[in-house]
């Protein structure tokens, strides 16, 4: 006796749509995920004031205002945490202008505790226009920038940047990062990624040297978002020392650069 199937195809067609669900499913979340490329600009919504001129004003009113209104919620945990560091840190020779409140900003940046360095660099991107307002972390960015200004002395420095990222940009195009962004002396981090990496000359960046959370393991150089860059060249990593096994490299050389927040959230 032959039996017939009236509806066979439709049969196949949500056989093969489960088979597909399942096969689907057992896939790596990044495999299911296409990661769009970066495009490399100015980053003109930046948080990018550098208190060119207003460093001693924007001082007191962290002091009188801006500390005593953020020091809560995610920001207050992290400080909080990282102020038996900043002691430690005081011990070690430093510049006679680095207070605690400066290391205390280092420590808490690069301690990696509750990912808050990524969730400020978030804010950091996009809050332009939040800035001398509903900007969140007005005291934090304060002592980070002046931070790192006192300790550079204003020295440029061959540092490199490794990510997993895929960025685009071309020769000869001015750039920022827009962020705080960690750089190193050393080629070898390569946990930090293989994809896009970069070759960096800054002259606004500081090395952290024993003030970071860390220590010196890394040789952190920790970029500012108003420091101005040119794509100088883009290549292959075999064909730079140190990079070969990096997909493409970036090398950047400073330019100076740009504040368009300069002393905003000043209120005298």
């Amino acid at each position: 006796m032959l039996t017939v199937c009236v509806d066979c195809a439709g049969m196949n067609l949500l056989l093969s749509a489960l088979l597909c669900f399942l096969l689907c499913s057992m896939l790596p979340v990044d495999s299911m995920m296409v990661r769009q490329p970066v495009p490399l600009n100015m980053a003109e919504d930046a948080v990018d004031d550098m208190y060119d001129g207003c460093t001693d004003a924007m001082a007191e009113t962290v002091k009188n205002k801006y500390f005593e209104e953020e020091n809560t919620g995610i920001f207050g945990r992290v400080w909080e945490n990282a102020e038996f560091c900043a002691i430690k840190k005081l011990k070690h020779p430093k510049p006679q202008a680095l207070t605690k409140s400066h290391l205390q900003a280092i420590c808490a940046y690069t301690s990696n505790y509750k990912r808050f360095h990524a969730t400020f660099n978030d804010h950091i991107r996009n809050d332009r226009s939040k800035y001398g307002t509903s900007f969140q972390f007005h005291s934090f960015h304060f002592w980070l920038t002046s931070a790192l200004q006192i300790i550079n002395r204003k020295k440029c420095h061959t540092t490199y940047r490794r990510t997993d990222g895929t960025f685009t940009g071309w020769v000869n195009q001015l750039m920022r990062f827009g962020s705080f962004t960690s750089s190193s002396y050393k080629t070898t981090l390569t946990n930090f990624g293989r994809n896009t990496c970069f070759q960096i000359t800054t002259c606004s960046g500081a090395y952290l040297k024993y003030y970071s959370y860390f220590g010196d393991s890394e040789q952190e150089v920790l970029v500012p978002p108003y420091e101005v860059f040119r794509i100088v060249e883009v290549k292959p990593g075999y064909l730079v020392w140190g990079l070969a096994d990096c997909r493409s490299v970036y090398t950047l050389t400073s330019v100076g650069v740009k504040s368009s927040l300069n002393c905003k959230a000043v209120k005298y």
